[in-house]
């Protein structure tokens, strides 16, 4: 097995002074207000199929995004050469393209006033880099586990991975701060094969702590176990039905609120819920917390891409929407407080992002969710994107299983779903089986009512 270097801090020389001077080279050459975004990655992978080594790679990668202002117009210049040769010229061009744009009445740093003071320790880096010895065993483990499950076939093999990332942010307004995180992440896609055909299914865990990790035999063997479920599918007859919704597809619903309640999308009048502010949309009973500050969360940050405070927020309280999500620019289009939930990459300009988003558990098990239903649906996968945000129109392929009297009985296949995003969110049932096993997390979900076309 090869052996690569083994590093625990990436090679960060002087990036505050780095940062600084650019700063004072910008204001000399004549820039109005400046900010900029160096972001350190380590990311090493290991990766098998059918036990033979696929991809054994380390990458570092260094990336600086610088944003110039001049009045009311603003440009982003990008490099991963961090000299400050570079950084000079770089800065050179932008401000020779700024006057270029377009003006943009609402651009501009934060208020001094607005700036984060004190930062949070929220347990986010994991001290140990793990040895590539350690990334193999695990994805051997959870790869072996899959195959021995009986009715696997073949795999689409295992995964195993580490990164590490250092985020420094500065600017001329006075803010100048860093965070780091890691992530740790195991998964396995396998193949289950009958008479009548194939099925595939996979499993995965994924954590700032290694030893957080998911059990790499509990991996490999659900995610075989599922696949071997879903072998010969059924079709079944089209028409209204309960619809059940496992939490590794229930996200997805998380996902369609929060671009939503993007303070863009709501200027431009391209949301669904656009007059909905303060308004009940989902039943008393649900509460959607957008939590930046959660210890140990995978996308947790103390500040947000514009240096603001990030605070744990309801932005569904009792079924009441809040508020919408905001970066600076948004607040000041809308004429509302920023909330910190801008986000960016060095090559691209801040807007509103979630960070831990979840949907708190509600106090019905899933299993008695099932057993209220006599017939209906219990969906595992969702397919295409079929989503009209302007609407709320709601229309995806499905597969999952049939419910009858209770209990499920079957696989199914090759169905559409289809319904309003209002009228799905209004009739929620959430049940109390809530894991933090992505960004954005959800409970199991019942919908009562939903169009369910099949043969």
């Amino acid at each position: 097995m090869t052996k690569l270097p083994k590093k625990t801090d990436l090679p960060s020389p002087s990036f505050p002074n780095i940062l600084s001077e650019a700063l004072e080279y910008g204001k000399k050459s004549g820039t109005g207000q400046m900010d900029l975004l160096l972001v350190e990655t380590i990311a090493v992978q290991y990766s098998q199929r059918m036990n033979k080594l696929e991809k054994l790679e380390r990458a570092e990668s260094m990336d600086l995004g610088i944003r110039l202002f001049r009045g009311k117009r603003q440009v982003i210049v990008s490099t991963s050469d961090t000299s400050m040769s570079n950084i000079k010229k770089l800065i050179d061009q932008g401000l020779a393209m700024v006057d270029l744009v377009p003006e943009d009445p609402y651009c501009g740093l934060a208020e001094s006033s607005q700036l984060i003071t004190k930062i949070p320790n929220l347990l986010m880096v994991d001290p140990v880099e793990p040895d590539i010895s350690l990334l193999k065993e695990r994805a051997q483990i959870c790869e072996e586990a899959a195959l021995s499950v009986q009715g696997i076939y073949n795999s689409e093999g295992a995964e195993s991975a580490w990164v590490k990332s250092n985020t420094h942010f500065a600017a001329s307004n006075g803010f100048q701060q860093s965070y780091s995180n890691t992530r740790h992440s195991l998964s396995v896609a396998v193949i289950a094969k009958s008479d009548q055909g194939m099925e595939r299914d996979y499993d995965f865990s994924s954590t700032v702590f290694g030893k957080n990790l998911k059990d790499p035999a509990d991996i490999g063997q659900k995610a075989a176990e599922q696949a071997v479920r879903r072998l010969n599918p059924q079709r079944i007859n089209s028409g209204k039905m309960p619809v059940i919704f496992h939490p590794r597809i229930a996200n997805s619903f998380l996902g369609h609120l929060a671009a939503a309640i993007h303070g863009a999308s709501v200027a431009r009048g391209t949301s669904f819920l656009k007059n909905q502010l303060h308004q009940q949309i989902f039943p008393s009973s649900v509460t959607v917390m957008d939590h930046p500050l959660l210890e140990k969360g995978l996308a947790s940050r103390p500040f947000d891409a514009e240096g603001l405070p990030c605070k744990p927020q309801a932005m569904i309280d009792k079924g009441v929407l809040t508020d919408w999500l905001l970066d600076l620019r948004s607040a000041r289009q809308l004429k509302m407080t920023p909330n910190g939930h801008a986000v960016r990459g060095p090559s691209s300009l801040p807007s509103a992002g979630i960070s831990n988003f979840y949907l708190e558990a509600g106090t019905v098990t899933p299993e008695s969710l099932i057993k209220g239903i006599k017939s209906g649906l219990y969906v595992t996968e969702l397919i295409g994107d079929g989503v009209n945000l302007i609407t709320g129109d709601y229309s995806r392929g499905a597969t999952g299983f049939w419910i009858e009297n209770g209990s499920i009985t079957y696989p199914v296949s090759e169905l559409t779903i289809a319904g309003n995003l209002q009228e799905i969110f209004r009739n929620l049932i959430v049940a109390n089986n809530l894991s933090f096993n992505y960004r954005v997390n959800s409970p199991t979900l019942l919908v009562d009512s939903l169009m369910v076309a099949g043969s």
